[in-house]
């Protein structure tokens, strides 16, 4: 099928449009069932059905244009711009997340140069930000569920990828919120369950690094959770199987001033163990956090997560 020409649009196409506008999802799934509607269809500025939807921060209805095979990567917008760029700049957190698990991809760039986190970063929407710099699809964690090449059992096992995904989605890297998360699963609180999740973490980590596109962000991110999930299972096996011990060590503040120093120490532990010590990414935290007094917040805003500051020096 050939690609459809700006503005090139029949009666029923141009009555989507407006129907996307005041939200009718009953009349455009009725527009959609009929030959005349193309569900990637383009206005005179190069926009998708979708493209409008997800700037206007109609979360139905962009499902339904995904449902009916709408292109999430379409980027015949006169500025190049796509739909994942449009749920960005729209500031609508489920939207953005509903362009990512369609299969947006967050690397293109539009004509000035800016990818979708950026132009979302530009109008002030970081929650936005946040979501795309955090996601990760679950069909990649999924690979590491088949056995690969002479493997005869996979690296993790089905039924731990969805709590394992839970965890790595989290946008709130406070230590303790990822011992929470992982206690709150049941799947999560045996010691050699979390050792393979830890494992796969490692190797994700070690492919973020070495594949073409290398992302550092996830990367560090993902070299962070290993980090928790080692501790988890180090109290899991020390301690009679209960997490509880580390959320209170976690939790426990200094005597003088209440400051968590457990944490301190943990998080700075960890960027110490990132294993690619050439990385931009590590040597601008190091050098960012090294002369100034807050250090917690420093150490995970790459990730867009808020965190209360402290008032330690790097040591």
């Amino acid at each position: 099928m050939s690609t459809p020409k700006k503005g090139d649009l029949s009666p029923s196409e141009k009555e989507l449009f407006a129907i996307i506008t005041g939200g009718n999802e009953q009349e455009a799934s009725r527009l959609l069932g009929c030959k005349a509607v193309r569900v990637n269809c383009l206005d005179e500025y190069g926009m998708t059905p979708l493209m409008h939807a997800a700037y206007k921060g109609k979360a139905d209805m962009c499902k339904l244009l995904l449902q009916h095979g709408a292109d999430v990567n379409c980027n015949q917008h006169e500025h190049g711009y796509t739909a994942l760029m449009f749920a960005g700049l729209s500031g609508k957190t489920h939207i953005t997340a509903m362009m990512l698990d369609a299969g947006a991809e967050t690397d293109v760039v539009n004509s000035v140069g800016r990818t979708a986190a950026q132009m979302a970063a530009f109008v002030g929407q970081h929650d936005c930000v946040t979501v795309i710099n955090n996601f990760f699809s679950r069909a990649r964690l999924d690979y590491y569920t088949k056995p690969q090449g002479l493997e005869k059992e996979p690296k993790l096992p089905t039924k731990l990828a969805g709590p394992l995904h839970k965890v790595i989605m989290s946008t709130n890297l406070n230590p303790v919120k990822m011992v929470l998360l992982v206690k709150d699963n049941p799947l999560l609180t045996e010691a050699d369950a979390l050792e393979k999740c830890r494992r796969v973490m490692e190797l994700i980590c070690e492919k973020c690094m070495k594949q073409q596109d290398m992302n550092e962000v996830l990367s560090m991110k993902m070299h962070y959770i290993s980090c928790v999930l080692h501790k988890c299972v180090s109290f899991l096996r020390d301690r009679d199987n209960k997490l509880d011990g580390l959320i209170k060590c976690l939790l426990k503040g200094r005597d003088t001033d209440g400051f968590p120093v457990f944490q301190e120490k943990f998080i700075r532990e960890s960027v110490r163990k990132f294993p690619y010590s050439d990385a931009t990414l590590l040597q601008q935290l190091v050098r960012s956090i090294a002369p100034v007094e807050i250090i917690f917040s420093r150490a995970v805003m790459f990730w867009g997560c808020p965190t209360p500051s402290t008032d330690v020096q790097w040591g």
